[in-house]
């Protein structure tokens, strides 16, 4: 895949040889060359010394129609109001502005990431691009920080990427690059009004309101379809799909023939209720032989969302249709709160209200008493209070893989004396911290904005959409919709241990009950069960970590006790951690051949 836009700004007198050259403006002291692609999904404007490259459809409540391009917008609102233009914005995007007369290079991306931009600055000149990986050079030097990352979150957070030199950057934050420095802020954080209570009734108007809008909006000027997995939100968005179009909208679902996998069922419910042009697919073995190189090695990084391989899939068949854009469910959940992290930690939350002195003079000399291990009330007891001790939002890691299994008995020690493993901890008090509201249902969904959305989950729409060779769209994440959530009481979201009441009660009536009141599963990939039992598979992924094992990263005896020993015991387990080693694997292969810890 390649880059959609490729430039760079250089303080030099002569060209190099960094960027392809599709167009090259020059200026006293120094040029500007954008490449190849421009144009195909980016508009590029120019004037008195301002070169914009623009992608996506922001608009702006002011200024000039959109019909004159997004560039010369996006030029009109820098020069009002500087590098805080993106706050004027809403929609979609990512801009970047090239000042030959001052030599600089201001970036930014939206609220959600959704359109990439990544920068490699130096002291002589900023090159950018769409995509970390056509900012690096032929001997690309890997990151170990970045790889530590992956494997900690199985996606590489921005605004690091596992190239040296190399920065996304993150929702909402510009950057400005000038004399020879590379700044980054954020232009937008979420800020919750955070009311006791609220008018139901015109809040439910509202939210279904915006949201058939999102849609509506989402599917103008294409032939559309819709992901369906069965749940409240993608069965929302095409519910509302089929209103918007007046006619049966094509939705497209995946199944899974193992236990505890599948929820076609559900699916079929929503299909029926709507009365959609309903397309299902059931994923097999053989479909992952073929899917898992391809998309492992189409990302500019490595990208390990093992769901990701469904998603093309179902892209696939719905580009074979016809279908240009798809649009997904995506941000139901940590809008209105729907995870099921959500209501635990609240549980956790309730040891604060104890009082200390109660804490630590009796319940923790109780709980960690030798005899009474053996009770099972007392050893839940003991679990609970460990968890509920560490504060957020450090707890939601507690489960983490790599914790679970201590780094040290993971990594290479050669590796881990390169990277800081505190690293992603501090990175997640940050966006802890930045969110401005008090309550805790809140933070953990302004924390899911970026870790889950941003960096997770919407890519992988969009990077797989994209190898199948559709478009992707997103009714749920709209800016709209996203300030109209913080507006709501935090009870809404998360009633006691209720998940997203507000969402699921505004929805009664349109969504079949039996949707309402399931339990949230998505494309989930039986891979840890189907690689244990299908030759082909455990070949493919056994001959990827046998290769991975030399690369210096992880121990070799680690590789050997995971296939040999924790995959059969626990395949629903340890098949993702098989999973995220194996694609690392594959996009080494095709980026960085002979690549390993020196």
């Amino acid at each position: 895949m390649r880059a959609s836009f490729l430039g760079q700004l250089s303080i030099s007198a002569r060209p190099t040889d960094a960027v392809p050259l599709g167009g090259a403006i020059a200026f006293d002291g120094g040029y500007v060359r954008v490449g190849d692609r421009v144009g195909d999904r980016a508009d590029v404007a120019r004037h008195d010394g301002l070169v914009c490259i623009a992608s996506g459809a922001a608009n702006f409540p002011s200024g000039r129609s959109a019909e004159h391009g997004q560039g010369a917008l996006w030029i009109d609102a820098y020069r009002a109001h500087g590098v805080l233009a993106a706050a004027r914005a809403r929609g979609r995007f990512s801009v970047v502005i090239i000042d030959t007369v001052a030599r600089r290079v201001w970036a930014a991306t939206d609220r959600f990431a959704t359109y990439p931009v990544c920068l490699a600055p130096d002291e002589a000149g900023c090159r950018f691009a769409d995509r970390a990986d056509a900012l690096a050079h032929e001997r690309a030097e890997l990151s170990p920080q970045g790889m530590f990352d992956y494997l900690f979150f199985h996606v590489v957070p921005a605004p690091l990427t596992i190239f040296e030199g190399v920065v996304r950057l993150e929702q909402g934050h510009y950057a400005l690059w000038e004399n020879g420095r590379l700044e980054r802020d954020a232009w937008w954080k979420p800020e919750f009004a955070e009311p006791g209570s609220g008018n139901f009734d015109a809040a439910k108007r509202e939210f279904l309101d915006l949201v058939r809008r999102g849609v509506e909006r989402e599917a103008q000027g294409d032939r559309v379809g819709a992901f369906l997995s069965g749940g409240t939100d993608s069965s929302t968005v095409s519910g509302m799909l089929c209103e918007v179009l007046g006619r049966p909208a094509r939705t497209y679902s995946i199944g899974f023939d193992a236990a505890g996998y599948d929820e076609m069922e559900y699916a079929r419910i929503a299909a029926k209720c709507f009365g959609t042009d309903h397309h299902e697919y059931y994923v097999t073995p053989d479909d992952l032989l073929d899917g898992i190189p391809k998309v492992a090695t189409h990302f500019d990084q490595p990208f390990g969302n093992s769901s990701a391989v469904p998603a093309w899939i179902c892209a696939t068949r719905a580009r074979e249709d016809g279908v240009t854009k798809m649009l997904a469910g995506d941000g139901g959940d940590e809008l209105f709160g729907g995870n099921v992290r959500y209501a635990k930690q609240r549980m956790f939350g309730l040891y604060d209200s104890v009082p200390p002195l109660l804490r630590s003079a009796a319940l923790e000399p109780l709980l960690g008493l030798a005899p009474l291990q053996h009770v099972a009330i007392v050893r839940k007891g003991a679990s609970y209070v460990e968890q509920a001790r560490v504060p957020m939002p450090d707890r939601m890691q507690m489960y983490n893989m790599l914790i679970r299994l201590g780094t040290e008995n993971v990594f290479a020690p050669d590796f881990l004396a390169r990277v800081d493993q505190e690293e992603p901890f501090r990175a997640q008090r940050e966006v802890w911290r930045a969110a401005r509201g008090d309550a805790l249902i809140n933070h953990m969904l302004a924390y899911d904005w970026k870790y889950t959305l941003a960096d997770n989950d919407l890519p992988k729409v969009i990077g797989t959409t994209q190898l199948a060779g559709v478009d992707a769209g997103f009714p749920l994440v709209t800016d709209e919709l996203l300030e109209f959530s913080m507006t709501l009481p935090p009870e809404w979201k998360l009633k006691r241990f209720q998940l997203r009441w507000f969402f699921k009660e505004a929805l009664r009536g349109f969504l079949p009950d039996e949707i309402i009141a399931k339990k949230k599963h998505g494309f989930g990939l039986p891979f840890g069960v189907w690689v244990c039992k299908h030759d082909g598979l455990k070949a493919l992924a056994f001959d990827a970590l046998e290769s991975f094992k030399h690369r210096g990263v992880v121990r070799p005896g680690f590789i050997d006790t995971l296939l040999k020993e924790h995959l059969p015991a626990y395949p629903g387990y340890y098949g993702e951690m098989v999973w995220i080693l194996m694609v690392m694997e594959f996009w080494l292969r095709s980026r960085v051949p002979e690549w390993h810890i020196r």
